[in-house]
């Protein structure tokens, strides 16, 4: 779990919510313990760690970058718990952005597509498994994310393919965007990790 604050680029406190991981497989594989370990870090200690600085931020002023995911903006098969944590996130942050307003405090929901981190390692699956043409560096994320906080955003998609994708998804219906996913995402369980 991490999660940072700092002196706001804007003034105030700057807390950021990074708390998250995924688990790649057909639920509840690997076992549920590890799908309900998932909702508490991804969910619960971003609400917990936002819960117990609110107080502070009021009376300072600042932003709250909670880290979602493009996975937010659709059903997503073989990951379906680590997308639903990441859709309660998107619209928590926005939701709270609203009932800040006018408090000194604003939030920002960030949702990056694949970012070269570990996510990928701590899910199960290889590294390569998106090729770097689909990926971004965690860099150009932070810029993305300090530039929407600037313009006074509550939520940033980072990346253009990741813009089109998150529009694109958003568009279609529900079952049928379920439907690509799992072709989409089924067809990454031949390169899983042997542990």
């Amino acid at each position: 779990m991490k999660f940072l604050t700092t002196e706001s680029p804007v003034g105030g406190i700057l807390l950021i919510n990074n708390s998250g991981f995924g688990i790649y497989g057909r639920f509840p594989d690997p076992d549920a313990g590890q799908q309900l370990e998932m909702i508490d870090v991804n969910v619960r200690a971003v609400v917990q760690m936002t819960a117990a600085l609110i107080p502070t931020m009021k009376s300072r002023g600042g932003v709250i970058i909670t880290v979602a995911s493009t996975a937010a903006f659709q059903p997503t098969p073989f990951l379906g718990t680590y997308g639903a944590t990441k859709a309660f996130v998107l619209h928590w942050s926005l939701a709270l952005n609203e009932e800040l307003r006018g408090s000194g405090v604003s939030t920002l929901a960030v949702c990056p597509g694949p970012t070269s981190t570990d996510f990928f390692k701590r899910a199960g699956l290889t590294k390569d498994i998106v090729p770097n043409m689909f990926g971004e560096t965690s860099e150009k994320v932070v810029l993305a994310s300090l530039r929407a906080i600037a313009s006074g955003k509550s939520m940033v998609v980072s990346g253009w393919k990741n813009k089109l994708m998150t529009a694109f998804a958003t568009k279609l219906p529900k079952p049928l965007v379920s439907r690509l996913a799992g072709i989409a995402l089924g067809h990454y369980r031949m390169k899983r990790v042997k542990t």
